[in-house]
C-alpha cells in the first residue's frame, strides 16, 4: 500500500522526477522523461509494481527531513535504538543520462540498513532481465535499462535486488541508479558523492537568482523550486504534475494523467517566473508555447506533450490496482481533443504579459497571434467543454466567453500599446460585443452573481478570474456579488470547491475535494476587494495544507485532513507564488492587465 501524499517529497532533474516517502521508499519514477513509462510504480499499486527502499532494517524511531540549500537535495534522518543515519537523495543535473543518487551517512552509533530494489518497467508490467556486469547490477526490459552502482554487496531474492549492511558514525555509503537505452552499452559508473555535490551547487546557483523580497519568501522559493523541477529543460514546457492517476476522489474514477503541459497555465506561470527574477525560464516557456501552437489555428489544443506532441491518447492500465484502490489508472489524457475556448485568452494573455516584461517576439509570432484571433472571430460564439474539461457535453461557459474577451482585449493592446499591425477596430468592436453578452447572459441579476454557464444557476470558482483578468474592476457590484456568492456556496470548511456538483453535471461519477488553486484565487479577490486580513488568513490556511517539505497537491479533503489529486501540482504552486506577490504588493494589480 502506498503512503499518504503528505509522506512524499519530490526529486527532479528538470527532465524527469521521482517521489520518495518519509519511510525511505521511492515509489514513483519515470525515465528518461516525465511522461515515460514508470520503472517504479508502487505509488499506484504495491511494492511488486516497482520501488526502491533504503531505510533502517528495524524501522526508525523518529524521522526528520528537509531540503537543503534552497534546492531539491533531500536529507531524511532516521533515529533508531542503535544510532542515527541520514539518507541524502537527489537527481543531479543531467550529463548525458538521468541518474538517481542515494547516500547513507552514519551520524551516531551503528545502524543496520535494508536496501530493496524492485525494478518493474512499463508501469510495473515488465519484470526485467537482471545480471551482474563488472560488479554492477544491470536490469534490461523492453527499451529500458537501469544499472545500479554501489560498493555494497547485493543479491537477488524473489525477483528483487536486496542488501543488508551496517553504517557506522562518520561513514558514507553511496548508491547510484542510471537509466540507459537497453540497446546501448552499459554506461560508466557514476560517482554518487560527486553527483550530490554537483546537485547542491546547481540548486544553490539557481536559487541565488531569486529576486522576490516579499512576505512568505521561504514558501515562494520552495514553490519556484517545484516549478523548476517540473520544467522539461530541453523545451521549456512545464508539466502540470509528475504523476498520473492520483485520484480526486479516493476509490473513484476521477484519475487523470497530468504529465503534460496545459495552455491554461500559461499566463500565471509566466507571471510567477517573471515576478521572481527567472526571465530565462519565462522565455523558454514562451518559446515552447509558440512552437506548440504553431500551424493551423483551428488545431489549437488545450494541452501538449513536453516536446509539443499533440496526440496524447488515453489508455487504461488494467494491471495496476490504483492508489488506494482508485481505478482506472490512466496514461495519456483524452482531454487533448476537447474544444476549450478559454485557451485563446490564455495564449494571448501570456504573450501580452511577456511583451509587458520586455520579452519581445518576432514577426512570425505576431502573425501566429493574428491567425489565432482570426479563428477566434469565427468560433467564439460556440459552446465548449470549459476550463474544467467536463465530459457531459458542451455549454456556453461564462469563463470561456470571458477568456475570448481577454484574447481580443490583449490583441487590441498589442496594437495600441506596442505598435503592432492589425484590424484594431474590428477586434475592439467584437471585444465590446462579447463583454456586453457576458454581462447579459452570464449574469443572474436576481442573485447578483455571474453563473457557470448561460441559462444555468450554478456557480463556478472560475468566475473568480473575472476581476483577475480585468474583465470588470473588483469594486463593481457584480464582482462583489459574485465573490460573496462563491464564499456562500462554494466554500466548505474554509476552502473553495470548483463548482456545486448538485447543480453542475460534469459527466463523471463521484465527488471531489476543494481545489487549492481556486482557494488562492479567492484570496486574490479578497485582497482586491480591500479585505486583506481575510485574504491573508486564507493564504496562511493554504500554506498549512502543504506537507513538511512544502509541497502541495491539486486538492485538499477537509473531511479526512489530507491532500488528494496529482502531486505535487504545478498550478497550486504557481498560484501560491502569485498570491504571495499580490498580498505583498509586489505584483501589479491583476486588473491592470487590461489595456
Amino acid at each position: 500500500m502506498s503512503s499518504p501524499l503528505e509522506d512524499y517529497a519530490l526529486l527532479g532533474d528538470t527532465e524527469s522526477a521521482a517521489l520518495v516517502s518519509a519511510h525511505g521508499s521511492i515509489d514513483w519514477l519515470c525515465l528518461p522523461r516525465f511522461d515515460s513509462p514508470a520503472c517504479f510504480a508502487a505509488l499506484l499499486g504495491t511494492p511488486d509494481h516497482g520501488r526502491w527502499l533504503l531505510a533502517p532494517s528495524g524501522g526508525p524511531r523518529c524521522t526528520r527531513r528537509a531540503y537543503r540549500d534552497g534546492g531539491l537535495v533531500l536529507e531524511t534522518r532516521y533515529e533508531t535504538d542503535a544510532g542515527a543515519v541520514t539518507v541524502v537523495d537527489c537527481m543531479p543535473p543531467r550529463d548525458t543520462r538521468p541518474d538517481l543518487v542515494r547516500v547513507v551517512r552514519g551520524d551516531a552509533g551503528r545502524v543496520e540498513m535494508r536496501m530493496e530494489l524492485v525494478i518493474r518497467f512499463d508501469y510495473g508490467h515488465i519484470v526485467p532481465w537482471v545480471r551482474r556486469i563488472e560488479g554492477r547490477t544491470v536490469a534490461l526490459g523492453g527499451p529500458d535499462g537501469l544499472v545500479l552502482t554501489t560498493p555494497v554487496h547485493v543479491h537477488g531474492e524473489d525477483l528483487r535486488t536486496v542488501a543488508t549492511f551496517v553504517v557506522s558514525a562518520g561513514e558514507e555509503v553511496p548508491f547510484g541508479l542510471t537509466w540507459f537505452a537497453s540497446h546501448a552499452p552499459v554506461p560508466a559508473a557514476i560517482d554518487p558523492l560527486a553527483a550530490v555535490a554537483r546537485a547542491d551547487q546547481w540548486w544553490q546557483e539557481w536559487a541565488g537568482q531569486l529576486t522576490y523580497r516579499g512576505e512568505w519568501r521561504e514558501a515562494v522559493q520552495r514553490s519556484l523550486c517545484v516549478l523548476k523541477a517540473l520544467t522539461f529543460a530541453p523545451t521549456g514546457a512545464v508539466v502540470a504534475a509528475p504523476t498520473t492517476s492520483l485520484p480526486e476522489d479516493i476509490g473513484g474514477e476521477r484519475n487523470w494523467d497530468y504529465r503534460f503541459s496545459w495552455l491554461r497555465d500559461a499566463t500565471f506561470t509566466l507571471d510567477a517566473l517573471l515576478a521572481s527574477g527567472y526571465t530565462e525560464e519565462a522565455m523558454s516557456w514562451r518559446d515552447w508555447l509558440l512552437r506548440s501552437v504553431a500551424g493551423d489555428p483551428q488545431d489549437l489544443q488545450i494541452m501538449y506533450g513536453v516536446a509539443g506532441e499533440r496526440r496524447l491518447p488515453e489508455l487504461e492500465l488494467g494491471w495496476l490496482p490504483g492508489y488506494e484502490g482508485s481505478t482506472p489508472v490512466r496514461v495519456g489524457n483524452g482531454a487533448w481533443s476537447q474544444f476549450q475556448l478559454d485557451v485563446y485568452g490564455e495564449v494571448l494573455d501570456s504573450l501580452h504579459q511577456a511583451r509587458r516584461a520586455g520579452i519581445e517576439s518576432d514577426d512570425a509570432a505576431w502573425s501566429l497571434q493574428r491567425a489565432l484571433l482570426a479563428n477566434l472571430e469565427k468560433v467564439w460564439d460556440q459552446p465548449d467543454e470549459g476550463l474544467w474539461e467536463v465530459r457531459s457535453g458542451r455549454q456556453h461557459f461564462t469563463h470561456s466567453k470571458v477568456m475570448a474577451w481577454v484574447a481580443l482585449d490583449r490583441g487590441v493592446a498589442a496594437i495600441e500599446r506596442h505598435g503592432l499591425d492589425g484590424p484594431v477596430e474590428r477586434w475592439r468592436s467584437l471585444r465590446d460585443h462579447i463583454h456586453a453578452e457576458v454581462c447579459a447572459k452570464g449574469y443572474d441579476a436576481e442573485r447578483n452573481t455571474f453563473v457557470q454557464h448561460y441559462g444555468g444557476t450554478g456557480l463556478d470558482a472560475a468566475l473568480l478570474m473575472l476581476p483577475l483578468v480585468g474583465f470588470l474592476p473588483p469594486d463593481d457590484p457584480r464582482i462583489v456579488g459574485t465573490v460573496e456568492a462563491v464564499e456562500a456556496e462554494l466554500v466548505f470548511d474554509g476552502f473553495v470547491h470548483r463548482y456545486d456538483h448538485d447543480r453542475s453535471d460534469d459527466g463523471l461519477a463521484g465527488g471531489e475535494a476543494s481545489f487549492l488553486m481556486c482557494s488562492f484565487w479567492l484570496a486574490d479577490c479578497l485582497h482586491l476587494l480591500g479585505r486583506r486580513r481575510h485574504a491573508c488568513e486564507l493564504f496562511e490556511r493554504l500554506l498549512a495544507v502543504g506537507n513538511d517539505v512544502g509541497l502541495l497537491a491539486e486538492e485538499y479533503d477537509v473531511a479526512t485532513g489530507r491532500m488528494i489529486g496529482n502531486f505535487p501540482q504545478a498550478f497550486s504552486h504557481v498560484a501560491l507564488v502569485n498570491t504571495a506577490g499580490i498580498l505583498s504588493a509586489i505584483e501589479h494589480p491583476a486588473q491592470d492587465r487590461r489595456a
